[in-house]
């Protein structure tokens, strides 16, 4: 347990040297949030142009926060392993220790990779700007999902994964069904992290406290690769978050929100607990579903069924201030998460 502590400082330590000139240099590059908010669809128009209202304040925070913890925990993933090498630190794992970590990094790079261009189209307003960037706003989504089918096929075909524990019945063989269902969770829980990301450390602090308990779960089975990356990038999150609540000095952005989204549900896959997964993730699922509720009913019955979405807008719509409904979801998920690690060991 030592040496996963001394990693995650390790990590905490780099991120904290490197956070504060980072946010100057996306100053400098105008990297900055500086277009109020869209509405999710169009009855929301008038919702959000009150949200907008008093949000206005936090025009001109830098975003590209994943961006950095991205690069910082893959560059010390790389020095690292050589140096535990060397000292005779053993990776032990379930699956072969390259297959297990070219499905980790893929994922955490890939995603990451799209959700930093999708930055840059929001920030610099690129959408309007030709048919080549309207056509990557309508497909961001479908290309989304077809990453996470894409991992879970290198998941069952490299790493022989076709199986879910189901607690209270057992093993259940999916075989080849395995892939769409696992693709489907992947993208699922990167859009909900993304959809979660709208409010200071809101996005952050929950990934952090599900990123804790699924350590302890990696640590238990014994899977030295995924507690590593976990530890590195627990370490580089509480350097990141102590600038990212409220008032933050820099946002995510979807870069990392997409990325810790789906990074966080393959490692819940890769460790086999996909039930602790749904009950840790909850707060994610019910963002992101409370989005696509609205969207349905008011496709189908013209009506919506909360006044805003998702739901930390719709928390602040009744009254409840920023802070309080980002540190009432991060209480949730402690209690999900005690959960969540109950029913790992069924």
């Amino acid at each position: 347990m030592a040496l996963y502590l001394g990693i995650l400082l390790f990590s905490f330590i780099l991120t904290s040297i490197a956070v504060v000139p980072f946010i100057n240099l996306l100053y400098k590059l105008h990297l900055t949030h500086h277009h109020p908010l869209p509405p999710t669809v169009s009855h929301e128009v008038k919702e959000f142009k009150a949200l907008n209202r008093i949000q206005e304040w936090k025009l001109g925070t830098p975003i590209g926060g994943g961006a950095l913890l991205i690069v910082m925990t893959t560059i010390s993933f790389i020095l690292l392993y050589p140096a535990l090498s060397q000292l005779g630190i053993a990776f032990t794992s379930a699956y072969s220790f390259k297959e297990e970590l070219n499905v980790l990094f893929f994922t955490f790079i890939s995603y990451g990779l799209v959700g930093l261009y999708d930055d840059i189209v929001k920030i610099f307003n690129l959408k309007s700007s030709g048919g080549r960037i309207r056509f990557w706003a309508g497909k961001k989504t479908i290309l989304m999902f077809g990453l996470g089918l894409l991992i879970a096929a290198m998941m069952h075909l490299n790493l022989n994964i076709s199986i879910i524990n189901v607690p209270f019945v057992g093993v259940v063989n999916f075989g080849w069904w395995y892939v769409p269902l696992a693709g489907t969770l992947i993208g699922i829980f990167s859009k909900s992290f993304d959809i979660t990301d709208g409010l200071d450390g809101l996005a952050c602090g929950v990934l952090l406290i599900s990123l804790l308990a699924f350590w302890g779960i990696s640590l238990n089975a014994l899977d030295t690769t995924i507690s590593i990356f976990i530890a590195l990038l627990i370490g580089g999150l509480i350097a990141f978050l102590y600038f990212n609540v409220y008032p933050a000095r820099v946002w995510l952005g979807n870069a990392g929100s997409l990325s810790f989204g789906a990074t966080l549900c393959v490692i819940g896959l890769l460790l086999g607990k996909t039930f602790a997964l749904l009950i840790v993730g909850f707060v994610f699922l019910v963002e992101g579903f409370s989005q696509l509720i609205q969207l349905i009913s008011i496709k189908t019955t013209g009506k919506k069924i909360f006044s805003i979405t998702p739901l930390h807008y719709w928390l602040l719509s009744l009254g409840w201030t920023e802070p309080k409904v980002v540190a009432r979801l991060w209480l949730s998920t402690i209690v999900l998460a005690v959960i969540g690690l109950w029913f790992a060991t069924l």
